[in-house]
């Protein structure tokens, strides 16, 4: 297993945030997580990057991430949170490169021509990075991080919060289909946090649902998203259809109660 985590707790402020969580992600797996605001997503994403302190056991590659020594994780942990500000004039090709490993720098180094093109940022190499969209951006960034870990050999990890929450569609299903595709070709274990229910069925191996900051219920989008566990996470009912692509697609029909329903029984729980 790639991620394993057991019993993670996060407090903030002395709040329990995240509350004897536990999750694994396999190498070459996309896991989606999903739940309602306030729900400890970017929680857990942050005591995995090691912004936070946490409690519990997280390991990668079989290996306490306390273990590792911050250059040699940060060849192996990539990590893209929700806003990355660059104040400073540089262009988009030269936060892309910053990704690489130093020693590849002043060498001939075809990885961010490649990361480039395939997000649709090749044309925006000349720009300045804090004159970007939004949208731009977040693809820059995602190159950057992605090109931190691609080649690096052995057990890899990619922390993504909420990667395509300022892209028009047509992009998050560009950048959504490139992560899925990097993660199997490249056997990268990829943990990506998720508002849109209707990506998450398309795109993830996995999906888990958190509440309050516990696992509320993980599986395959078919075992996941049900009109029961969706009233029981978000407080609202759905109507659940299975595409002929083989997913499902959620509708709203009714506005968020503010109440949450009992699980169904049939989905798999935390324990």
């Amino acid at each position: 297993m790639a991620l394993a985590v057991r019993n993670l707790c996060v407090s903030r402020g002395g709040t329990r945030i995240v509350d004897n969580l536990s999750l694994s992600v396999a190498r070459g797996e996309l896991l989606m997580v999903l739940g309602p605001n306030g729900a400890g997503k970017s929680t857990l994403l942050k005591a995995l990057a090691g912004e936070l302190p946490a409690t519990g056991v997280m390991t990668l590659a079989g290996r306490s991430l306390s273990e590792w020594h911050p250059r040699q994780l940060a060849r192996h942990r990539a990590v893209m949170p929700q806003r990355v500000d660059v104040n400073f004039p540089l262009t988009v090709e030269e936060v892309v490169a910053m990704g690489r490993p130093r020693g590849l720098r002043h060498q001939p180094d075809p990885v961010p021509e490649q990361l480039m093109a395939e997000l649709d940022i090749g044309h925006l190499r000349h720009r300045l990075v804090p004159g970007l969209s939004g949208g731009e951006q977040q693809r820059l960034q995602l190159a950057r991080v992605l090109g931190q870990i691609l080649d690096t050999p052995g057990q890899r990890l990619l922390l993504l919060d909420e990667c395509t929450s300022a892209l028009d569609p047509a992009h998050q299903q560009l950048v959504l289909e490139l992560i899925r595709t990097r993660a199997k070709e490249h056997g990268i274990a990829v943990l990506a946090i998720v508002h849109d229910l209707n990506l998450a069925a398309q795109f993830a191996d996995r999906l888990m649902v958190m509440r309050a900051g516990r696992r509320l219920c993980d599986g395959v989008a078919q075992e996941v998203l049900t009109p029961a566990v969706l009233e029981a996470a978000y407080g609202f009912r759905a109507r659940v259809m299975q595409l002929p692509e083989g997913y499902p697609i959620v509708v709203p029909v009714a506005k968020p109660s503010g109440q949450v329903a009992p699980l169904n029984p049939s989905c798999r729980q935390a324990s």
